[in-house]
């Protein structure tokens, strides 16, 4: 089993940055791909990024240009940078197993006033 703790989040304005971390801890070495999740208020949990054991990334359209994920596997670390922060960004951001997630995190919140 894979144990998953979020930080980083806070509150930011409009075209700031913020970096999130995840430390991942436990089965590591069942992990074929991680990702950054967020579920904003009102909607569903969506993944915003994702990459592979082998470092190929993914992101949603929404994020493209903006976010960059990566991971330091001597730290069990998975980041995800947002720079260009918008106030559609609102959400609490978690990280997890992809496509299957495990059991999630507390998450870390973020917010993006105009």
């Amino acid at each position: 089993q894979v144990q998953l703790v979020e930080s980083g989040g806070g509150l930011v304005q409009a075209g700031g940055s913020l970096r999130l971390s995840c430390a991942v801890s436990g089965s590591i070495f069942s992990i074929n791909a991680m990702g950054w999740y967020r579920r904003a208020p009102g909607k569903q949990r969506e993944l915003v990024a994702h990459i592979t054991r082998r470092g190929t990334t993914n992101y949603a359209d929404s994020v493209k240009g903006r976010f960059t994920i990566s991971g330091d596997n001597a730290k069990n670390t998975l980041y995800l940078q947002m720079n260009s922060l918008q106030p559609e960004d609102t959400a609490i951001y978690y990280c997890n197993l992809v496509p299957i997630p495990t059991a999630w995190g507390q998450g870390t919140q973020v917010t993006v006033s105009s």
